[in-house]
């Protein structure tokens, strides 16, 4: 079976939504709806809203009230990183977790995979802290578009 099309799956869903998000944003340059956005980005206004939300709390993205409000970056595309990215939609993630239960030896055994769990995560948000948004869009030279 070949997985050449399905992507790679790392992290929280919310990840590579919030980072396109963060791209057009900066591609844009002033403030965007969250309607906006999720027509960019081929995803749900409410979905995105809470994406945006995430962002908000973790300083990346501002929102603004009212009629003529939205979402604008805080901070500019090269002093965001993907690992701040990652961390903020992650910490949204784990708020919607389901608990299994699955007795003692099923305990033991979750929190040996967890610990795992951690340490490769923290590696990958380590990794991803070393690109920028900018970096990102310099990539696919996404200016150009």
């Amino acid at each position: 079976m070949s997985t050449a099309n399905r992507g790679v799956n790392i992290g929280p869903p919310r990840f590579k939504i919030a980072v396109h998000s963060i791209v057009w944003l900066a591609k844009s340059g002033c403030i965007l709806s969250s309607a906006m956005i999720a027509d960019q980005v081929d995803s749900h206004a409410t979905f995105m809203r809470r994406v945006l939300q995430a962002l908000a709390v973790s300083g990346i993205v501002e929102s603004k009230g009212g009629r003529e409000g939205g979402y604008t970056l805080r901070k500019c595309p090269d002093h965001i990183t993907l690992g701040e990215v990652y961390f903020a939609v992650r910490t949204a993630s784990a708020e919607c977790e389901v608990e299994v239960e699955c007795g003692e030896a099923g305990h033991l055994l979750d929190r040996e995979i967890e610990k795992i769990l951690h340490e490769a995560e923290q590696q990958t948000i380590d990794y991803l802290r070393q690109f920028t948004i900018a970096d990102v869009m310099n990539r696919i030279d996404f200016f150009k578009f």
